[in-house]
């Protein structure tokens, strides 16, 4: 077998680099046709919300280093085979494109994703758990048909208080500057996190039975 070199590596992500900056045009069009249809089919129930409550759609499209992390996490091992430097495609990700739909209260968030299943009836369903095994956030994801077969997006609707956190989170933890790479995925400061998620659930539920009350 010829010896593995650090340029066989390179060559495989830097294939995957052309790919990603040949479709990004498509992707930008499928995050403008998903948070279009998003925003309209979630219309009425913005302009029937009360003054206390809040809907916010937010798109975002994923960038060239962060695509390739994830395929490379989605491969056995967490690495590329470097004797298949054409074998990998970013398409096969599910999230090329997404937009957020964060909702508060919480008891908003039911009404806002039934709204969207009737509009994406045939994406798949692949929400985000809680530490119960529950669904903290559902979450779901397959192509807008008329921009595209070959991007796929995802959307998820999340508690508002929860998805402004994971927004801090996701920088300072999920992706932490290179000083900070181990000490972000310490044992506390995941218990932390998980802390802070289910103080921040608390808080949702008990605000909605004060309203109520």
């Amino acid at each position: 077998m010829p010896r593995r070199t650090p340029e066989d590596r390179i060559k495989v992500e830097d294939l995957l680099r052309e790919e990603y900056f040949d479709i990004l045009p498509e992707i930008r069009r499928v995050v403008r046709q998903l948070e279009a249809q998003i925003r309209c089919h979630t219309l009425p129930i913005l302009q029937s919300l009360e003054v206390h409550e809040q809907l916010v759609v937010k798109s975002r499209l994923k960038d060239c280093e962060s695509a390739l992390k994830s395929l490379r996490r989605r491969q056995e091992g967490g690495t590329f085979d470097l004797e298949k430097p054409g074998g990998y495609t970013l398409t096969q990700l599910p999230d090329l494109a997404g937009v957020r739909i964060l909702v508060f209260p919480r008891s908003r968030l039911m009404e806002v994703d039934s709204a969207l299943r009737t509009l994406f009836a045939d994406w798949d369903f692949d929400p985000v758990p809680d530490d119960a095994g529950g669904v903290l956030a559902p979450k779901y994801n397959g192509f807008c048909d008329e921009i595209s077969r070959t991007v796929r997006a995802d959307y998820q609707v999340v508690p508002m208080l929860i998805g402004l956190f994971w927004e801090v989170e996701h920088s300072a933890l999920y992706k932490p500057a290179p000083a900070f790479k181990g000490k972000a995925d310490s044992e506390p400061l995941r218990k932390l996190n998980s802390d802070v998620v289910r103080v921040l659930t608390r808080f949702e539920s008990e605000f909605e039975e004060f309203i109520r009350a």
